[in-house]
């Protein structure tokens, strides 16, 4: 059986980890910061994996589960996600533990920094948590371009790093499902089936255990409301009508009501399918994004609203999570002022200041408002949003069709991104071109 008893400060396990403090218990375990000798004493965050299963052999059995199950958070390799080192095996007085070895974030969570507000008489502002999203929803795209669904975020698995000020994602709910997978198969007890947080985690990943990229996006949105008003989920949500009700507690700007609405439907079909379609929504200004229509390149007119987020056909422009790795899918982010605003913009080479560097940016996505161009051609694909946004398309869809043109054109280049580098110009400028062509096509199909 494993051990119950917390382990006490001081101790070192493997030579390497000395215990400082317990930072709180869950279903398997414990969670101890520690410190590693062998890295300058510096800080680093230990779970333990200690299920409650029948016997030795079964335990062992559940342990080398979780560690076959876990291995992809190894993946996951982001400045603003906590490191996954290593899985660490300690004997411990005859018996086997299993540890859980991640980097430590020095910071206040979200949750301590709205109760740190509430006592300052406020809550967090639009501007403060439209600057989050953008923040936070490239980091959503990196992870569920891995196949990895976070499943449990809230305020409190957010924290605001101390040294840049960044949001950090912490506490992935993989971490739990793999305990879950594992202690299914050997476990006495009946196991946990739900991953999420109540109030947080929509209805489809509580009662079904579905976990989708646009789980995600909804447990964001409702964080983003507690943050807005300072309330609890129980006290926005109308349980009776499977509705919320918080645009009584808080006036935002209708750009982001109706950003924050479609990430909170019911539905998962109903909700944006990706990190990326909600930025651009965003970015857009003020569309109207629930009576978006999309063009197939038959000529049909389609509501996406009655397509499934696990539709897999191939003669629409939406484009659904089963082709998540079409072409790339990827953003350019400058720092801006105190904060980090998303910049998107065609000529992309890398990710500045934020320090994320671990996907290639894309080059078809236009310039957000509000942001001034280095030069002259920046009006070109400012022209192009406003004519895809005039046809009420769906504007990621249509820019992976251009993207996906363009690569059709230029096979060479498929691996690599385009730059805002003069060598580039003429590429960027054929780019263009193939987006204008194609809503050509798309404006005389309207009017017919």
């Amino acid at each position: 059986m494993p051990n119950t008893s917390p382990l006490a400060a001081g101790l070192t396990l493997q030579n390497r980890y000395r215990i400082v403090r317990e930072l709180g218990r869950g279903g398997f375990g414990r969670t101890y910061l520690a410190q590693d000798i062998h890295q300058s004493s510096e800080y680093c965050v230990l779970k333990e994996f200690a299920p409650e299963v029948q016997g030795t052999n079964e335990l062992q059995k559940a342990k080398e589960l979780f560690e076959r199950e876990s291995g992809v958070l190894y993946k996951l390799q982001h400045p603003q996600i906590p490191r996954f080192r290593e899985l660490l095996r300690v004997n411990m007085g005859g018996s086997e533990s299993l540890f859980l070895v991640q980097d430590y974030v020095e910071g206040q969570n979200y949750f301590e920094l709205l109760k740190l507000y509430k006592k300052q008489g406020r809550q967090f502002s639009e501007a403060e948590v439209t600057q989050l999203l953008f923040q936070m929803l490239p980091v959503l795209e990196y992870i569920h371009s891995l196949g990895v669904v976070h499943r449990d975020i809230s305020p409190d698995n957010l924290i605001q790093r101390s040294s840049d000020r960044l949001p950090i994602l912490i506490d992935f709910g993989a971490v739990k499902q793999a305990a879950v997978t594992a202690v299914s198969l050997y476990s006495r007890l009946r196991p946990l089936t739900r991953i999420g947080k109540e109030g947080y985690a929509p209805d489809e990943q509580m009662l079904r255990g579905q976990a989708l990229p646009c789980s995600d996006l909804y447990a964001l949105a409702v964080t983003v409301l507690v943050l807005l008003t300072g309330k609890e989920p129980y006290e926005l949500y109308d349980t009776s009508k499977a509705t919320w009700r918080w645009r009584q507690e808080v006036n935002v700007s209708r750009t982001l009501g109706v950003v924050l609405d479609r990430m909170l439907a019911y539905r998962p079909r109903d909700r944006y399918q990706s990190a990326r379609e909600v930025i651009l929504a965003l970015q857009a200004g003020d569309p109207k994004v629930s009576q978006m229509r999309t063009i197939n390149f038959l000529g049909s007119i389609s509501n996406p609203t009655h397509q499934s987020s696990g539709s897999n056909s191939n003669r629409t422009l939406v484009i659904a999570n089963s082709t998540k790795k079409l072409l790339g899918r990827h953003w350019k982010i400058v720092a801006i002022s105190m904060g980090i605003t998303l910049f998107v913009g065609i000529t992309a080479a890398a990710l500045v200041k934020s320090g994320i560097t671990s996907w290639r940016p894309s080059i078809s996505l236009p310039l957000p408002p509000g942001i001034p161009a280095r030069n002259s051609e920046q009006d070109r694909p400012t022209k192009i949003l406003k004519r895809v946004q005039a046809l009420k398309i769906s504007e990621a869809a249509f820019y992976r069709q251009v993207d996906k043109l363009f690569y059709a054109q230029h096979p060479e280049l498929q691996g690599r991104s385009l730059t805002d580098k003069p060598e580039d110009a003429k590429l960027r400028q054929q780019w263009y071109q193939i987006a204008e062509d194609l809503l050509d096509k798309l404006e005389k199909r309207t009017n017919l």
